[in-house]
């Protein structure tokens, strides 16, 4: 229907004292409203109704619009906003990494590792660097505190009497070393004074220099559940110390929401090899293989208890 256009607004009278020309005046302002009172169209008072719900209206950058019934697509994202993402560093998700590409950032990795040189005293008194090893892609990881002399000479971890120990216990569980993955809070063993043979404890200030390589480590392995190889490794990854091991053991603690579990070192078994401190380790591997929920035979519940 064709409207007709409003006609023009009758001037306000210079002199307000004439009364009918104020209500001629009036009455034209009236009929002139009447023309713009009609409902407004329907898709109009629907956008109003909506705006009104939603209360303001949030300014949007025009690389974000899209169709309402658009789906949102999880490649939708703009490259500033992954370079955001990835920009955070260690905290961004490596959980959709497959275990080829975990495996060649556990290179590069060690590549680095290889080459730091951040405590001197350690550089010059390390063979090799020991990185760690294992199954890029694994479930269980086994955190020691520190390389020893045989770990030194080979760059392997648990290499020695302690490391052969360490195997058993894996292989008890059901498990082979190949399918976990092994690395220790200190990378270089640390060094004796001169005339001075055996191992030392790591220090807070030298664990506190290495760990963030292990955090590394960590993030791209993404394990269900981690185990602290005695009180220095537990320290290294939960803070605090010293710890006592009968206050840690067998029980859940965590690093960054990841479940870790306290034991024993295999070292205080070659050194304590009675039934009942064996027990106790073998109790805190049951504990990780039902967080696994790795079968557990009638057998293996029995491992170590007096007959």
């Amino acid at each position: 229907m064709q409207r007709n256009h409003p006609p023009p607004l009758i001037p306000i009278m210079q002199n307000p004292s004439d009364l009918a020309d104020r209500v001629d005046h009036a009455r034209s302002l009236l009929s002139q409203m009447r023309l713009f009172s009609e409902p407004a169209p329907k898709a109009t008072r629907q956008v109003l109704e909506r705006l009104k719900s939603k209360g303001p209206i949030k300014k949007t950058s025009s690389k974000t619009l899209s169709h309402p019934d658009a789906k949102a697509s999880p490649d939708a994202s703009s490259p500033s906003q992954k370079e955001a993402t990835q920009s955070q560093g260690d905290s961004f998700s490596t959980a959709s990494l497959s275990k080829e590409e975990r495996k060649a950032r556990l290179a590069a990795l060690r590549e680095e590792v290889l080459v730091c040189t951040k405590c001197p005293h350690l550089v010059a008194s390390r063979t090799n660097v020991v990185f760690g090893e294992g199954n890029p892609d694994a479930d269980l990881m086994f955190i020691g505190e520190a390389p020893g002399a045989d770990e030194d000479a080979q760059g392997k971890p648990f290499v020695g009497r302690a490391g052969q120990l360490l195997t058993k216990i894996i292989e008890a569980m059901g498990l082979r070393r190949d399918e976990i993955y092994i690395a220790n809070i200190l990378k270089c063993r640390p060094d004796m004074p001169d005339g001075k043979s055996g191992n030392r404890k790591p220090r807070p200030e030298e664990m506190a220099t290495c760990i963030p390589w292990l955090k590394q480590q960590i993030a791209l392995i993404q394990p269900k559940a981690l185990v602290a190889l005695g009180a220095t490794a537990a320290e290294g990854l939960l803070g605090g110390g010293p710890l006592v091991m009968r206050d840690m053991r067998s029980r859940w603690h965590a690093f960054e929401q990841i479940p870790v579990m306290v034991t024993y070192h295999p070292a205080y078994l070659l050194r304590n090899q009675s039934l009942s401190e064996k027990r106790k380790v073998w109790e805190d591997m049951l504990l990780v293989m039902e967080h696994l929920r790795i079968p557990i035979s009638k057998k293996q519940r029995s491992f170590f208890l007096s007959k």
